[in-house]
């Protein structure tokens, strides 16, 4: 098996997939979410198939952001279980070894 493909026009992608819309594949048909996993730097992929041609694709999803991790250090602090902050209510980040990571994105954004 080959090495997926890469996605071009990454942002308004992780936006539809951060807001849980369905996504639009290069091919026509729709991209279904295979799987996460991080990569280095932070960062984390996720993996995607195509609902028409069956082909792979590949999106980088960007390390947690200084503000995002500071937000999430506060609710912490204030004895609150934290949220994603990409996510929104209801995504809750869960432990993941030594951090707290977001189950729907792969993103580590503090450490347990």
């Amino acid at each position: 098996m080959g090495d997926p493909l890469r996605l071009d026009s990454e942002k308004p992608l992780l936006k539809q997939y951060y807001a849980g819309q369905r996504m639009e594949s290069p091919n026509g048909g729709f991209l279904m979410l295979l799987g996460i996993s991080s990569g280095e730097g932070g960062v984390a992929i996720a993996i995607f198939e195509c609902s028409a041609s069956s082909l792979r694709y590949e999106l980088v999803i960007p390390k947690a952001t200084r503000g995002e991790r500071k937000r999430v250090k506060e609710v912490i602090d204030a004895g609150d279980d934290p949220d994603c902050p990409r996510h929104g209510p209801g995504v809750r980040l869960v432990r993941a070894g030594r951090d707290l990571v977001c189950n729907e994105c792969g993103v580590a954004y503090a450490k347990a």
